[in-house]
């Protein structure tokens, strides 16, 4: 894997090894942000971050600051060792997804969530419930999902694509 774009652009991103984490690929995390637009001097929460390559992909294309938010002691290495490499500076919260949704009161700009494709169904009535307050007016949630999945939350959907086995769905305030 590596940066799409950007001042880290080419550069490789690791990912824990094993099948607990799934990274966005290069290409739909391109196609994401294609439709993002520009992140310069946002705020953005990267929930189940995994290896980090979505909020990393942001700091390099300008945010201003990321908060990653991983439970797998493996992903939460390696997104260290990914800021470290990149010279990018983060915050990683090593807890649950869900809990930090439930009780950190920040907002961001950009909130980029990546739950396991097959919990969704589980997670997305807490996600509804959470992810709304945590979004800054304005701002902008990027939600990936398995392709079959068509997610709802309570804000306006933006779009909604397919890329292979997976769905890249944009909702704003």
């Amino acid at each position: 894997m590596r940066i799409i774009a950007g001042s880290r652009k080419g550069h490789t991103i690791y990912a824990p090894k094993g099948l607990e984490t799934r990274p966005t690929g290069d290409r739909v995390r391109e196609a994401a942000f294609d439709l993002i637009g520009p992140v310069e001097g946002a705020t953005v929460l990267d929930l189940f971050a995994g290896s980090g390559a979505l909020g990393l992909e942001a700091l390099s294309r300008g945010a201003d600051r990321a908060v990653f938010v991983e439970s797998d002691r493996d992903a939460v290495r390696a997104i260290e060792r990914n800021l470290g490499k990149l010279n990018l500076a983060g915050e990683v919260r090593a807890e649950d997804a869900l809990r930090f949704l439930a009780t950190d009161s920040r907002r961001f700009d950009l909130v980029l969530v990546d739950p396991p494709y097959e919990r969704f169904g589980e997670f997305e009535p807490r996600l509804a419930r959470y992810l709304p307050p945590m979004l800054a007016d304005n701002g902008l949630l990027v939600l990936e999902t398995a392709a079959a999945d068509e997610p709802k939350l309570p804000l306006n959907l933006r779009t909604s694509r397919r890329y292979g086995a997976a769905r890249i769905t944009l909702f704003e305030r």
